[in-house]
């Protein structure tokens, strides 16, 4: 192994080192149109807690065609970042979340610890534990197979969605850019 790949294999892992300590895991999704027709937008970020197994959610959109119904996560699509598929968290829907708007933000954080928080379809699915129904969604969230998703009078099917997509820590990418720099440096010193 040259000492340019034993550089690389020592930022992968130390990489792998901060995001395996990490105590929050963070995603984020553009809301787009999930309907022909459909006109909203939005944003979403979701950030799971290792510690205390809290999904947080956060959330903004505007410019709907209808006023808001329902919203929730859905989990897991067959190929990743497209097609649809059931309810994972939570039944009905969001807690708090706004009805009757065409725009608006929404804030919660769901306590992943609660069979409640999942539809009992989702729970059975996954060994019927929370653990086991945890674990399914941020494998979703990892492989772009769950989706946040709103629906609305003029779209009951869901009017936008987005699949958020795991945020990488900023030291992680301080790190990986340092190396890079670092091998950049390396491979001009020997030209």
């Amino acid at each position: 192994m040259n000492s340019m790949t034993k550089l690389l294999a020592g930022v992968v892992l130390a990489a792998s080192a901060m995001t395996a300590n990490a105590a929050v895991i963070a995603y984020q999704a553009t809301l787009g149109p999930e309907a022909l027709g459909a006109t909203g937008s939005g944003v979403v970020n979701l950030a799971y807690d290792t510690v205390t197994n809290d999904l947080s959610i956060n959330a903004s959109w505007s410019g709907l065609s209808g006023t808001t119904s329902v919203a929730h996560i859905h989990c897991c699509t067959a190929s990743p970042l497209t097609g649809t598929v059931g309810v994972a968290v939570t039944p009905g829907t969001l807690p708090g979340f706004p009805t009757g708007v065409k725009s608006g933000t929404y804030s919660t954080t769901v306590d992943l610890d609660l069979a409640a928080s999942f539809t009992t379809t989702f729970l059975t699915a996954n060994g019927g534990t929370t653990a086991g129904a945890t674990a399914a969604l941020l494998a979703g969230l990892d492989a772009g197979k769950a989706y946040f998703n709103i629906h609305t009078t003029a779209y009951p099917g869901g009017e936008i969605r987005g699949f958020p997509q795991r945020v990488p820590e900023p030291g992680t990418l301080a790190l990986v850019g340092l190396s890079l720099a670092g091998l950049a440096a390396r491979r001009r010193r020997r030209q």
